[in-house]
């Protein structure tokens, strides 16, 4: 990664990008997320499941605001290549997890089409929990494909790629602690 002189725009691969969401803009809009969630959840022992890779600066940012009980466990989910969605989605589970008449939250990067969640929250569902919640810090409607409710959004944003706090392009820049947007030159 290389940052051009004078400008916002950082390479990625062979992509460019240009500062979108800044750092503390972020750190602002998770501690509402924080502060939401713990009037929900304070007295209930939630269960957070931290889709993986890309939740999990997010993650580690929310559960940091919680100052009560609640338990922590890593899924994976893939269903990007590159820019581009797949369209299949691969699940997999820690072994063992209880699930039953728990309290769960999905921590997760980004909700665009909503083929992530709308394969994943019904196999969550089948476990028979006694609740199932979503957070995102970001969400992209004008792209979602299924009705998926975002309990707990963070950013509302157009339909455009995005990479860092955690989101990556081909496994790069998860690093960036601001989010950026693929730049295109007019």
């Amino acid at each position: 990664m290389s940052i051009q002189t004078g400008q916002e725009i950082i390479e990625v691969g062979d992509l460019s990008f240009i500062k979108y969401i800044h750092a503390i803009t972020i750190e602002e809009k998770v501690q509402e997320i924080a502060d939401s969630i713990r009037e929900d959840f304070h007295e209930k022992y939630p269960m957070f499941l931290v889709v993986m890779n890309g939740a999990f600066i997010y993650a580690a940012d929310l559960i940091r605001k919680l100052d009560f009980p609640c338990e922590l466990n890593f899924v994976r989910i893939k269903s990007y290549h590159g820019t581009e969605s797949t369209g299949k989605i691969d699940i997999y589970m820690p072994p063992n997890i209880e699930l039953k008449d728990r309290h769960l939250i999905i921590v997760e990067d980004i909700i665009d089409t909503g083929n992530t969640m709308a394969a994943f929250i019904p196999e969550l569902e089948s476990f028979l929990p006694t609740s199932v919640s979503l957070t995102s810090i970001l969400v992209k409607p004008e792209a979602h494909k299924h009705d998926i409710t975002t309990h707990y959004p963070g950013f509302v944003i157009p339909n455009k790629f995005v990479v860092g706090y955690g989101l990556d392009y081909d496994g790069m820049g998860r690093n960036l602690k601001d989010l950026y947007q693929l730049y295109q030159e007019s």
